[in-house]
Protein backbone atom coordinates (compact mmCIF):
# COMPACT_ATOMS: atom_id res chain seq x y z
CA UNK A 1 0.00 0.00 0.00
CA UNK A 2 1.49 3.33 -1.07
CA UNK A 3 0.73 6.14 1.37
CA UNK A 4 2.05 9.67 1.09
CA UNK A 5 1.78 12.57 3.49
CA UNK A 6 0.98 16.18 2.68
CA UNK A 7 4.58 16.80 1.59
CA UNK A 8 4.50 13.94 -0.91
CA UNK A 9 6.77 11.73 1.21
CA UNK A 10 6.10 8.05 1.57
CA UNK A 11 4.58 7.48 5.00
CA UNK A 12 5.20 3.73 4.93
CA UNK A 13 8.56 2.07 4.36
CA UNK A 14 8.91 -0.74 1.84
CA UNK A 15 8.83 -3.21 4.73
CA UNK A 16 5.50 -1.80 5.88
CA UNK A 17 6.84 0.11 8.89
CA UNK A 18 5.79 3.68 9.54
CA UNK A 19 8.25 6.45 8.69
CA UNK A 20 8.45 8.45 11.89
CA UNK A 21 6.23 10.16 14.43
CA UNK A 22 4.89 12.84 12.09
CA UNK A 23 3.99 10.29 9.44
CA UNK A 24 2.11 8.27 12.03
CA UNK A 25 0.05 11.40 12.65
CA UNK A 26 -0.61 11.68 8.89
CA UNK A 27 -1.58 8.02 8.51
CA UNK A 28 -3.99 8.17 11.41
CA UNK A 29 -5.68 11.32 10.14
CA UNK A 30 -6.24 9.64 6.76
CA UNK A 31 -7.52 6.32 8.04
CA UNK A 32 -9.44 6.91 11.29
CA UNK A 33 -12.90 8.32 11.86
CA UNK A 34 -12.70 11.97 13.01
CA UNK A 35 -13.68 11.38 16.65
CA UNK A 36 -11.25 8.45 16.98
CA UNK A 37 -8.48 10.44 15.31
CA UNK A 38 -9.04 13.35 17.70
CA UNK A 39 -8.63 11.02 20.66
CA UNK A 40 -5.47 9.43 19.23
CA UNK A 41 -4.06 12.90 18.46
CA UNK A 42 -4.78 13.97 22.03
CA UNK A 43 -2.71 11.06 23.30
CA UNK A 44 0.12 11.66 20.81
CA UNK A 45 0.39 15.44 21.12
CA UNK A 46 -1.53 16.31 24.27
CA UNK A 47 -3.69 19.37 24.76
CA UNK A 48 -2.42 22.91 25.20
CA UNK A 49 -4.62 24.71 27.76
CA UNK A 50 -7.26 22.09 27.09
CA UNK A 51 -7.24 22.46 23.30
CA UNK A 52 -5.36 20.96 20.33
CA UNK A 53 -2.42 23.02 19.08
CA UNK A 54 -3.29 25.69 16.57
CA UNK A 55 -1.35 26.25 13.36
CA UNK A 56 0.84 29.32 12.87
CA UNK A 57 0.02 31.39 9.79
CA UNK A 58 3.27 31.08 7.87
CA UNK A 59 4.54 33.95 5.73
CA UNK A 60 4.21 33.76 1.97
CA UNK A 61 7.95 34.40 1.58
CA UNK A 62 8.80 31.57 3.96
CA UNK A 63 6.50 29.16 2.13
CA UNK A 64 7.97 30.23 -1.19
CA UNK A 65 11.50 29.43 0.03
CA UNK A 66 10.30 26.08 1.36
CA UNK A 67 8.74 25.20 -1.99
CA UNK A 68 11.64 26.43 -4.11
CA UNK A 69 14.36 24.70 -2.08
CA UNK A 70 12.37 21.62 -1.01
CA UNK A 71 12.50 21.75 2.76
CA UNK A 72 9.83 20.91 5.31
CA UNK A 73 8.14 23.95 6.89
CA UNK A 74 5.64 23.70 9.74
CA UNK A 75 4.35 26.04 12.42
CA UNK A 76 2.33 25.58 15.62
CA UNK A 77 1.17 27.76 18.49
CA UNK A 78 1.35 27.15 22.26
CA UNK A 79 -1.11 29.32 24.21
CA UNK A 80 -1.20 30.22 27.90
CA UNK A 81 -4.19 31.16 30.01
CA UNK A 82 -5.02 34.85 30.17
CA UNK A 83 -3.66 36.57 33.28
CA UNK A 84 -4.86 39.71 35.03
CA UNK A 85 -1.47 41.13 36.07
CA UNK A 86 0.79 40.08 33.17
CA UNK A 87 0.46 40.57 29.46
CA UNK A 88 1.12 37.54 27.20
CA UNK A 89 4.83 36.95 26.52
CA UNK A 90 4.68 35.41 23.07
CA UNK A 91 7.96 34.59 21.34
CA UNK A 92 8.43 32.97 17.93
CA UNK A 93 11.00 30.19 18.05
CA UNK A 94 12.54 28.17 15.22
CA UNK A 95 14.43 24.89 14.85
CA UNK A 96 16.45 23.94 11.76
CA UNK A 97 17.33 20.36 10.81
CA UNK A 98 19.46 19.63 7.76
CA UNK A 99 21.62 17.12 5.95
CA UNK A 100 25.15 17.66 4.75
CA UNK A 101 25.51 18.68 1.09
CA UNK A 102 28.66 17.18 -0.40
CA UNK A 103 30.31 13.76 0.03
CA UNK A 104 32.71 13.55 2.96
CA UNK A 105 35.50 12.64 0.52
CA UNK A 106 35.63 16.16 -0.90
CA UNK A 107 37.79 19.06 0.28
CA UNK A 108 36.79 20.28 3.74
CA UNK A 109 36.55 23.86 2.53
CA UNK A 110 34.07 22.87 -0.19
CA UNK A 111 32.00 20.83 2.27
CA UNK A 112 31.81 23.71 4.72
CA UNK A 113 30.99 26.29 2.05
CA UNK A 114 28.14 24.13 0.72
CA UNK A 115 26.67 23.72 4.22
CA UNK A 116 26.82 27.49 4.77
CA UNK A 117 25.01 28.11 1.47
CA UNK A 118 22.23 25.67 2.36
CA UNK A 119 21.83 26.96 5.92
CA UNK A 120 21.56 30.53 4.74
CA UNK A 121 18.41 29.63 2.80
CA UNK A 122 16.85 28.02 5.86
CA UNK A 123 17.89 30.90 8.12
CA UNK A 124 16.48 33.37 5.60
CA UNK A 125 13.19 31.46 5.75
CA UNK A 126 13.22 31.78 9.54
CA UNK A 127 14.06 35.47 9.29
CA UNK A 128 11.27 36.36 6.85
CA UNK A 129 8.91 34.30 9.02
CA UNK A 130 9.60 36.54 11.99
CA UNK A 131 11.47 34.02 14.15
CA UNK A 132 12.89 35.63 17.32
CA UNK A 133 15.08 32.74 18.55
CA UNK A 134 16.57 30.15 16.19
CA UNK A 135 18.55 27.02 17.07
CA UNK A 136 20.69 24.99 14.66
CA UNK A 137 21.63 21.31 15.05
CA UNK A 138 24.68 19.92 16.82
CA UNK A 139 27.96 20.48 14.93
CA UNK A 140 26.04 22.03 12.05
CA UNK A 141 29.17 23.22 10.19
CA UNK A 142 30.49 19.72 9.44
CA UNK A 143 29.74 16.05 8.88
CA UNK A 144 29.17 14.23 12.17
CA UNK A 145 32.54 12.50 11.93
CA UNK A 146 32.86 11.59 15.61
CA UNK A 147 32.47 7.91 14.78
CA UNK A 148 35.69 7.60 12.79
CA UNK A 149 38.29 8.41 15.46
CA UNK A 150 40.30 10.10 12.68
CA UNK A 151 41.89 13.30 13.91
CA UNK A 152 41.79 15.09 10.58
CA UNK A 153 38.16 16.06 11.21
CA UNK A 154 39.43 18.35 13.98
CA UNK A 155 40.17 20.81 11.18
CA UNK A 156 36.49 21.78 11.33
CA UNK A 157 36.97 23.12 14.87
CA UNK A 158 37.08 26.92 15.15
CA UNK A 159 37.26 29.63 17.82
CA UNK A 160 34.10 31.07 19.36
CA UNK A 161 34.48 34.18 17.19
CA UNK A 162 35.40 32.18 14.10
CA UNK A 163 34.00 31.96 10.58
CA UNK A 164 30.64 30.40 11.41
CA UNK A 165 29.95 32.90 14.19
CA UNK A 166 30.76 35.82 11.92
CA UNK A 167 28.48 34.33 9.25
CA UNK A 168 25.60 34.06 11.73
CA UNK A 169 26.23 37.43 13.37
CA UNK A 170 25.28 39.19 10.14
CA UNK A 171 22.08 37.19 9.84
CA UNK A 172 21.17 37.66 13.50
CA UNK A 173 21.52 41.41 13.12
CA UNK A 174 19.70 41.45 9.79
CA UNK A 175 16.65 39.63 11.16
CA UNK A 176 16.76 40.88 14.78
CA UNK A 177 17.05 37.22 15.79
CA UNK A 178 18.89 35.35 18.53
CA UNK A 179 20.74 32.37 17.01
CA UNK A 180 22.11 29.34 18.87
CA UNK A 181 25.08 27.94 16.95
CA UNK A 182 26.41 24.52 18.09
CA UNK A 183 29.92 23.98 16.69
CA UNK A 184 33.14 22.14 17.36
CA UNK A 185 35.07 24.80 19.28
CA UNK A 186 38.85 25.22 19.26
CA UNK A 187 39.92 26.92 22.50
CA UNK A 188 43.03 28.77 21.32
CA UNK A 189 43.62 30.28 24.76
CA UNK A 190 43.95 26.85 26.35
CA UNK A 191 46.33 24.93 24.14
CA UNK A 192 43.88 24.34 21.26
CA UNK A 193 41.64 22.20 23.47
CA UNK A 194 38.50 21.15 21.60
CA UNK A 195 34.96 21.37 22.97
CA UNK A 196 31.45 20.67 21.70
CA UNK A 197 30.02 24.15 22.17
CA UNK A 198 26.83 26.11 21.61
CA UNK A 199 27.42 29.81 20.97
CA UNK A 200 24.56 32.19 21.73
CA UNK A 201 24.48 35.12 19.31
CA UNK A 202 22.30 38.06 20.32
CA UNK A 203 19.75 39.75 18.10
CA UNK A 204 22.15 42.68 17.61
CA UNK A 205 24.85 40.34 16.29
CA UNK A 206 26.75 40.27 19.58
CA UNK A 207 28.08 37.13 21.28
CA UNK A 208 26.13 36.68 24.53
CA UNK A 209 28.04 33.62 25.70
CA UNK A 210 28.66 29.92 25.22
CA UNK A 211 27.88 26.56 26.77
CA UNK A 212 29.98 23.42 26.40
CA UNK A 213 28.44 19.95 26.25
CA UNK A 214 28.40 18.33 29.68
CA UNK A 215 28.03 14.65 28.79
CA UNK A 216 29.97 12.65 26.19
CA UNK A 217 28.42 9.43 24.86
CA UNK A 218 30.36 6.20 24.93
CA UNK A 219 27.88 3.98 23.13
CA UNK A 220 27.83 2.29 19.72
CA UNK A 221 29.58 4.34 17.05
CA UNK A 222 29.69 7.51 19.15
CA UNK A 223 33.43 7.82 19.80
CA UNK A 224 33.18 11.49 20.69
CA UNK A 225 35.64 11.47 23.59
CA UNK A 226 38.34 11.10 20.92
CA UNK A 227 37.64 14.68 19.86
CA UNK A 228 36.53 16.86 22.75
CA UNK A 229 36.34 17.14 26.53
CA UNK A 230 33.39 17.22 28.92
CA UNK A 231 32.21 20.79 29.28
CA UNK A 232 33.30 23.14 32.06
CA UNK A 233 30.63 25.85 31.79
CA UNK A 234 28.09 24.44 34.23
CA UNK A 235 24.42 24.99 33.38
CA UNK A 236 24.19 28.60 32.20
CA UNK A 237 20.93 30.30 31.31
CA UNK A 238 21.17 33.20 28.86
CA UNK A 239 18.84 36.15 29.29
CA UNK A 240 18.03 37.42 25.81
CA UNK A 241 15.72 40.07 24.44
CA UNK A 242 13.08 37.37 23.96
CA UNK A 243 13.38 35.19 27.05
CA UNK A 244 15.71 33.07 29.19
CA UNK A 245 17.19 30.20 27.20
CA UNK A 246 19.59 27.31 27.76
CA UNK A 247 21.19 24.58 25.65
CA UNK A 248 21.28 20.90 26.65
CA UNK A 249 23.51 19.49 23.93
CA UNK A 250 22.60 16.06 22.50
CA UNK A 251 23.53 13.25 24.93
CA UNK A 252 22.72 15.47 27.90
CA UNK A 253 19.04 14.76 27.27
CA UNK A 254 19.54 11.27 28.77
CA UNK A 255 20.51 12.82 32.14
CA UNK A 256 17.53 14.13 34.15
CA UNK A 257 19.77 16.13 36.50
CA UNK A 258 21.17 18.00 33.51
CA UNK A 259 17.65 19.10 32.52
CA UNK A 260 16.90 19.94 36.17
CA UNK A 261 19.91 22.23 36.55
CA UNK A 262 18.88 24.44 33.63
CA UNK A 263 15.43 24.75 35.17
CA UNK A 264 16.81 25.66 38.59
CA UNK A 265 18.78 28.45 36.90
CA UNK A 266 15.56 29.87 35.46
CA UNK A 267 15.39 28.66 31.86
CA UNK A 268 12.13 29.23 30.00
CA UNK A 269 13.20 27.45 26.80
CA UNK A 270 15.84 24.72 26.65
CA UNK A 271 17.17 23.66 23.26
CA UNK A 272 18.49 20.16 22.61
CA UNK A 273 20.59 20.27 19.41
CA UNK A 274 21.42 16.68 18.55
CA UNK A 275 22.80 14.17 16.07
CA UNK A 276 21.27 10.78 16.76
CA UNK A 277 20.38 7.74 14.69
CA UNK A 278 17.27 5.62 14.48
CA UNK A 279 18.54 2.26 15.64
CA UNK A 280 20.00 3.74 18.79
CA UNK A 281 17.55 6.33 20.10
CA UNK A 282 14.42 6.86 18.04
CA UNK A 283 12.00 5.20 20.51
CA UNK A 284 13.26 7.60 23.21
CA UNK A 285 13.23 10.73 21.04
CA UNK A 286 9.58 11.85 21.51
CA UNK A 287 9.62 10.93 25.21
CA UNK A 288 12.68 12.39 26.95
CA UNK A 289 12.28 16.04 25.94
CA UNK A 290 8.56 15.97 26.68
CA UNK A 291 9.27 14.53 30.13
CA UNK A 292 11.86 17.26 30.75
CA UNK A 293 9.44 20.00 29.73
CA UNK A 294 6.81 18.66 32.13
CA UNK A 295 9.16 18.02 35.07
CA UNK A 296 10.93 21.39 34.80
CA UNK A 297 8.08 23.67 33.66
CA UNK A 298 9.80 25.02 30.55
CA UNK A 299 9.59 24.62 26.78
CA UNK A 300 11.97 22.27 24.97
CA UNK A 301 13.10 22.48 21.35
CA UNK A 302 14.55 19.19 20.07
CA UNK A 303 16.63 19.27 16.88
CA UNK A 304 18.15 16.30 15.04
CA UNK A 305 20.08 16.25 11.77
CA UNK A 306 18.90 14.34 8.70
CA UNK A 307 20.42 11.79 6.35
CA UNK A 308 23.06 9.07 6.19
CA UNK A 309 26.65 10.34 6.19
CA UNK A 310 29.16 7.98 4.62
CA UNK A 311 32.87 8.35 5.43
CA UNK A 312 35.91 7.44 3.31
CA UNK A 313 37.39 4.83 5.64
CA UNK A 314 35.58 2.02 7.49
CA UNK A 315 35.51 2.08 11.28
CA UNK A 316 34.54 -0.29 14.07
CA UNK A 317 32.65 0.10 17.33
CA UNK A 318 32.50 -1.64 20.67
CA UNK A 319 29.22 -3.37 19.80
CA UNK A 320 30.66 -6.31 17.88
CA UNK A 321 29.38 -5.26 14.46
CA UNK A 322 31.61 -5.61 11.39
CA UNK A 323 33.42 -2.50 10.20
CA UNK A 324 31.27 -0.01 8.34
CA UNK A 325 31.39 3.51 6.87
CA UNK A 326 28.33 5.24 8.30
CA UNK A 327 26.54 5.89 11.60
CA UNK A 328 23.13 4.95 10.26
CA UNK A 329 20.24 7.25 9.44
CA UNK A 330 19.91 10.57 11.26
CA UNK A 331 16.13 10.67 11.49
CA UNK A 332 15.34 14.38 11.84
CA UNK A 333 11.92 14.53 13.56
CA UNK A 334 12.61 17.85 15.27
CA UNK A 335 9.79 19.03 17.53
CA UNK A 336 8.74 21.29 20.42
CA UNK A 337 7.45 20.21 23.83
CA UNK A 338 5.60 22.42 26.32
CA UNK A 339 5.42 22.39 30.13
CA UNK A 340 1.77 21.31 30.04
CA UNK A 341 2.68 18.05 28.29
CA UNK A 342 1.59 19.10 24.81
CA UNK A 343 3.96 18.80 21.86
CA UNK A 344 4.03 19.56 18.16
CA UNK A 345 4.07 16.99 15.39
CA UNK A 346 7.64 16.53 14.26
CA UNK A 347 9.39 17.61 11.10
CA UNK A 348 10.17 15.10 8.37
CA UNK A 349 12.31 12.07 9.00
CA UNK A 350 14.08 12.52 5.67
CA UNK A 351 14.05 16.17 4.57
CA UNK A 352 15.68 19.39 5.69
CA UNK A 353 13.24 21.48 7.64
CA UNK A 354 12.29 24.54 9.63
CA UNK A 355 9.85 24.18 12.53
CA UNK A 356 8.32 27.37 13.91
CA UNK A 357 6.41 27.79 17.14
CA UNK A 358 4.73 30.75 18.78
CA UNK A 359 4.89 30.15 22.52
CA UNK A 360 3.56 32.20 25.40
CA UNK A 361 6.26 32.00 28.06
CA UNK A 362 3.67 32.79 30.73
CA UNK A 363 2.78 29.10 30.50
CA UNK A 364 5.99 28.23 32.37
CA UNK A 365 4.97 29.97 35.61
CA UNK A 366 1.36 28.90 35.22
CA UNK A 367 2.42 25.26 35.26
CA UNK A 368 4.74 25.84 38.22
CA UNK A 369 1.77 27.27 40.11
CA UNK A 370 -0.52 24.43 39.01
CA UNK A 371 1.71 21.48 39.87
CA UNK A 372 3.99 22.94 42.53
CA UNK A 373 6.96 20.81 41.50
CA UNK A 374 9.43 23.41 42.79
CA UNK A 375 7.65 23.68 46.13
CA UNK A 376 7.17 19.96 46.66
CA UNK A 377 10.68 18.90 45.59
CA UNK A 378 13.03 17.90 48.43
CA UNK A 379 16.28 19.43 47.23
CA UNK A 380 17.93 19.16 50.64
CA UNK A 381 17.39 15.38 50.60
CA UNK A 382 18.68 15.07 47.04
CA UNK A 383 21.73 17.20 47.86
CA UNK A 384 22.58 15.04 50.88
CA UNK A 385 22.17 11.81 48.92
CA UNK A 386 24.28 13.05 46.00
CA UNK A 387 26.98 14.32 48.35
CA UNK A 388 27.15 10.91 50.00
CA UNK A 389 27.08 9.08 46.67
CA UNK A 390 30.08 11.11 45.47
CA UNK A 391 32.22 9.79 48.34
CA UNK A 392 34.54 6.83 47.82
CA UNK A 393 33.11 5.00 50.84
CA UNK A 394 29.46 5.42 49.83
CA UNK A 395 27.12 2.59 50.74
CA UNK A 396 23.64 2.34 49.21
CA UNK A 397 20.74 2.87 51.60
CA UNK A 398 19.35 -0.65 51.43
CA UNK A 399 17.40 -2.27 54.24
CA UNK A 400 17.43 -6.03 53.90
CA UNK A 401 14.83 -8.38 55.23
CA UNK A 402 16.65 -10.07 58.15
CA UNK A 403 15.01 -13.37 57.22
CA UNK A 404 16.89 -13.35 53.91
CA UNK A 405 20.14 -14.06 55.75
CA UNK A 406 18.83 -16.25 58.54
CA UNK A 407 20.22 -19.77 58.39
CA UNK A 408 17.75 -22.57 58.03
CA UNK A 409 17.30 -24.40 61.34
Amino acid sequence: MDKKNENGEESVNKDGSICGYDSLHTLLSANLKPHIYQEVSRLLHGLNCGKPLELVALSANGKALSSEHDFDLQGFCFRADKEFLREPRVVRVGLIQSSIVLPTTLHFLDQKKAIFQKLKLLIDAAGVSGVNILCLQEAWTMPFAFCTREKRWCEFAEPVDGESTQFLQELAQKYNMVIISPILERDVNHGDTIWNTAIIIGNHGNIIGKHRKNHIPRVGDFNESTYYMEGNTGHPVFETAFGKIAVNICYGRHHPLNWLAFGLNGAEIVFNPSATVGELSEPMWPIEARNAAIANSYFVGSINRVGTEVFPNPFTSGDGKPQHKDFGHFYGSSHFSAPDGSCTPSLSRFRDGLLISDMDLNLCRQLKDKWGFRMTARYELYAEMLANYSKADYEPQVISDPLLHKKSS
